[in-house]
């Protein structure tokens, strides 16, 4: 009997610790996984512009081609990856400037100075797994929108929409 209930035990700690790191693999997988796919994403835009300078226009259509597919995978995998870390992308209530009220904005809109300020700006954005912002570029909150902003011009590089729940 003492024997059994200590294997009992031993089998009960080992299930309950493979419940709380499965779900951690699974998810530092799902990272990886949207690493690899920008990754791909940015070889065959790569592969794009090198057929094009070449001439190889045939050859740029279908490697544009394959660009979409893993820009839909990367897509994809970002969502799982989002769902799973839910968490993670969960941010208290936005709160804009005085007299400021949301509306969407656009790649090429001009983002007021307001928003260029420290407690807008996003500076781990490795933690979302978004790219390494450029040189005069930074991510901002804009809402639950996550914005990358020229910091020189004030104007939108690019727009996440609603990034954060």
């Amino acid at each position: 009997g003492a024997v059994m209930s200590k294997i009992s035990r031993r089998e009960l700690l080992a299930a309950a610790a493979a419940t709380v790191l499965v779900p951690s693999m699974v998810s530092a997988q799902s990272a990886s996984e949207v690493r690899h796919d920008q990754r791909e994403v940015n070889q065959d835009k790569r592969k794009v512009n090198h057929d094009v300078a070449r001439g190889n226009f045939n050859k740029a259509i279908k490697d544009q081609r394959e660009t979409r597919e893993d820009q839909r995978e990367l897509r994809s995998d970002w969502k799982d990856y989002r769902r799973s870390h839910r968490d993670t992308f969960h941010r208290a209530a936005f709160r804009g400037p005085r007299g400021w009220t949301y509306r969407p904005l656009r790649v090429g809109a001009s983002l007021d100075r307001a928003f260029w300020g420290s407690s807008y700006r996003i500076n781990n954005w490795s933690t979302y797994h978004l790219p390494r912002p450029g040189r005069n570029l930074a991510y901002v909150r804009y809402g639950n929108d996550v914005l990358l902003v020229n910091i020189r011009t004030g104007r939108v590089i690019q727009v996440f929409s609603s990034f954060f729940w």
